[in-house]
């Protein structure tokens, strides 16, 4: 005979019941290391540190360190996926680019110390590419052999479009202000005076981008924040705990920074020696390896028809990097003394440009399908050939 609910009782709510079935510290752990054949590969771990230690040489550092990174984003899109569970797509998406950009926050700030100006840029700028072009690129196509068209909240994704135009058209007007200048400053006129002028508006604007990163955050995650919550579906069954994901999260983050440290310590060396640009080293290969978090989660979310998570790692990420990530590191740089300054190239500027607005164009209306992801992959790899040669 099944018992009859009593109204009078207080119910509980699925999470409170999730909370008091949730898995042990222990369980937890032993379900994040073996729930994936891909963590295999989490033997290149320790291989890629000895191999840094006992300086195997730079080909077997850049190669050990390469693989590492593969399972490491797994356990990283693991642990998200977990937390996502509690907290939801929004955070969890908004969570896992924060952890994804980690590796980038490393990189860029001991380069900026070292007075690297330029690599800090191309990294960043690659991020971006990285994250619009390729990523969300391969979840769009992924996503579409399930479905012949998968789709997402338009609201939250045009407001992410307008978000990242904004950043992508302030790093244009500093570019433009170069330029204006080169082509009617009198030959008396010192160069640094026109240096000054870059200096100021790259700081003033990196203040005012980082306040608005700041109102995006708050518009996502606290005024308009139903805009942003997840489609009604299954539940997902909960494998961690809150605290061991957060705990895995913490930890996979710090070994990833350690083995992405080595990767980038052995770059040059197999540059020189392999006659590699190091312009597309910086642009391309950096990026992917620093982005390796975002394309495994986004891609295994976009299998999954969670658009709403792949499209808050990709392009979330980029609008961390963009009017988050590059802004700080311009006040960072005033701070420490190095003249970091939102000035590119035309050539970056043009291609940073070009696809954000095929980006912007493909989510304003809420849909995607693989036609469309290819369309991403195929210009990611025309901006790769350009890096070569550039």
């Amino acid at each position: 005979m099944v018992a009859e609910t009593d109204p009078l009782l207080p119910q509980r709510s699925s999470r409170e019941v999730s909370a008091q079935n949730s898995p042990d510290m222990v369980a937890s752990l032993k379900w994040l290391l073996f729930c994936s054949p891909v963590n295999v590969m989490l033997v290149f771990v320790p291989l890629g540190f000895a191999a840094a230690m006992l300086q195997w040489g730079s080909l077997a550092i850049f190669i050990l360190n390469f693989l590492a990174i593969i399972p490491l984003a797994k356990l990283l899109g693991d642990a998200t996926e977990q937390v996502s569970v509690r907290l939801g797509a929004t955070m969890g998406g908004l969570l896992n680019a924060t952890f994804g950009n980690a590796v980038e926050l490393i990189v860029a700030i001991v380069a900026l110390i070292q007075g690297q100006l330029r690599i800090v840029q191309m990294s960043l700028i690659g991020s971006i590419l990285s994250n619009i072009l390729l990523v969300l690129g391969m979840s769009f196509m992924v996503g579409g052999l399930y479905k012949s068209e998968n789709q997402f909240a338009q609201t939250p994704a045009q407001a992410s479009s307008s978000i990242m135009t904004l950043g992508c058209f302030t790093l244009v007007i500093p570019a433009a202000y170069w330029n204006a200048v080169q082509n009617n400053t009198p030959p008396q006129m010192p160069s640094d005076t026109v240096e000054s002028g870059i200096l100021f508006i790259s700081r003033g604007t990196s203040l005012i981008l980082l306040l608005i990163y700041c109102g995006y955050l708050f518009f996502q995650l606290r005024t308009h924040a139903y805009l942003y919550s997840e489609i009604e579906e299954e539940q997902e069954e909960e494998s961690m705990s809150p605290i061991a994901a957060i705990v895995a999260l913490c930890v996979v983050t710090i070994i990833t920074s350690f083995n992405a440290d080595y990767l980038v310590s052995a770059i040059d060396d197999v540059a020189t020696q392999y006659r590699i640009p190091k312009m597309f080293i910086g642009t391309i290969l950096l990026p992917i390896v620093g982005n390796a978090a975002e394309h495994v989660t986004s891609i295994w979310m976009a299998a999954k028809d969670k658009m709403e998570i792949a499209l808050g790692v990709a392009v979330g990420s980029s609008i961390q990097i963009c009017i988050g990530l590059v802004p700080a590191l311009v006040i960072v740089g005033w701070i420490v003394g190095q003249p970091l300054s939102l000035y590119f190239h035309n050539f970056e500027t043009i291609v940073l440009v070009t696809s954000v607005l095929l980006v912007s164009s493909l989510i304003q209306d809420g849909k995607s399908n693989y036609l469309e992801g290819s369309m991403l992959v195929a210009l990611y790899i025309v901006i790769s050939l350009s890096f070569w040669v550039q």
